[in-house]
């Protein structure tokens, strides 16, 4: 399995999908049949995290070729995205939280086991290796991987989103650390997911049988209440000389780039993250933005954390693409808090526009998706 670090190369992989795959998403999708098979499902997300391809371009390109109706529950999937990043951006004290959790937790031996897929669990044990060698796993898998996790190894779900953070080349600070929150019952208070025997046999296509697992194990409990907060971006109508733009924002096709003197990519190293990242995962984040580099014509410069805060010591004015709530925006807002500066975000029409629709549950966001496929004419 090999994933593309090239907008062009992200491009042709969603395009090949929509030709020939995407009409047996929606009954095959829940199957994981191996890293030798992946038809059943897009393996675009790597590419939509960065914004290689973004959420509402793939869902344009998607519904040029096939009814809504024969490729529902692809788009829906789609907006699951947006709409995970939307209910943190209004809940974003969620993000801190987790990684004040962190802090405070200790790895023992039965951590360490897991992490090194050494249990009792084949299963479990190969989808460790798995996600180390190709940092990706089937999105079904992963629900079945968070939930022996949590209630059959009995291991604290904070750190099982630290460790798919960790080797995810698709790790993404929304949708990572709420579908975790979900499974542990936390998300939707009291319904957490189970794993149970017969659901791997089926959708591992009876690879692994007979599996061993707490099957009547209770939602984890957590009493914090989280209040929504509205989503407070600073903006303005002026441009500045200087735009700034993360790892995690890599197509901006809705600004005209070319006004700026110089564009700045940031990818922050280990040394500036709560959540430390693979070399895999540094690697290729890296090399997005270097195939980036080549690719827009412009003068542009790759910074890390420690030359992204010299910067802003000497130019306190500038534009920047916002980088949404995770690593990325943290690190940021530290800067801006501590140099005083003076900061003009840059955002999607879309992402606001959908971000409204994350106040309330799924079900709520997903009526609306109508609405914001026919506001964007994305359908």
């Amino acid at each position: 399995m090999k994933f593309e670090t090239s907008r062009l190369g992200a491009v042709e992989k969603l395009n090949n999908f929509i030709d020939n795959d995407i009409l047996n998403y929606n009954s095959k999708r829940n199957f994981d049949f191996g890293v030798e098979y992946r038809k059943n499902v897009s393996c675009l997300s790597p590419y939509i995290t960065h914004r290689l391809i973004t959420e509402y371009e793939t869902a344009k390109q998607v519904l040029k070729k096939h009814s809504f109706k024969k490729v529902d529950k692809y788009i829906q999937e789609i907006f699951w995205r947006v709409y995970w990043k939307g209910w943190l951006e209004l809940r974003p004290k969620v993000w801190s939280d987790f990684l004040e959790d962190l802090k405070f937790i200790k790895e023992d031996e039965n951590y360490l086991k897991a992490i090194k897929g050494d249990t009792e669990i084949e299963c479990f044990n190969d989808w460790v290796k798995e996600l180390k060698e190709y940092n990706y796993l089937h999105n079904h898998t992963r629900m079945l991987f968070a939930s022996i996790w949590i209630f059959t190894l009995g291991l604290p779900w904070q750190k099982g989103a630290e460790f798919f953070m960790k080797h995810l080349f698709d790790g993404d600070a929304a949708s990572n650390t709420l579908s975790w929150r979900w499974v542990a019952g936390i998300q939707t208070k009291g319904k957490n997911y189970l794993a149970q025997s017969w659901n791997i046999s089926k959708f591992t296509n009876n690879k692994y049988k007979n599996v061993k697992l707490n099957e009547t194990a209770l939602p984890i409990i957590d009493k914090r209440e989280y209040q929504i907060s509205p989503v407070k971006i600073t903006q303005n109508e002026d441009l500045n000389d200087h735009l700034i733009i993360f790892e995690n924002e890599m197509y901006f096709d809705f600004l005209e780039y070319k006004k700026y003197k110089k564009i700045y990519f940031v990818l922050l190293g280990n040394e500036n993250r709560s959540v430390k990242l693979s070399t895999k995962v540094i690697d290729y984040k890296k090399n997005i933005i270097k195939s980036r580099l080549n690719e827009i014509k412009h003068e542009v410069e790759l910074l890390d954390g420690n030359s992204l805060t010299n910067f802003t010591k000497t130019s306190k004015s500038f534009d920047v693409i916002y980088p949404t709530v995770g690593e990325n925006f943290s690190f940021f807002k530290m800067l801006v808090k501590k140099n005083n500066l003076n900061v003009n975000f840059l955002t999607r029409v879309e992402d606001e526009f959908c971000w409204k629709f994350s106040n309330k549950g799924y079900f709520n966001f997903k009526s609306n998706i109508p609405i914001i496929l026919t506001n964007f004419k994305l359908n």
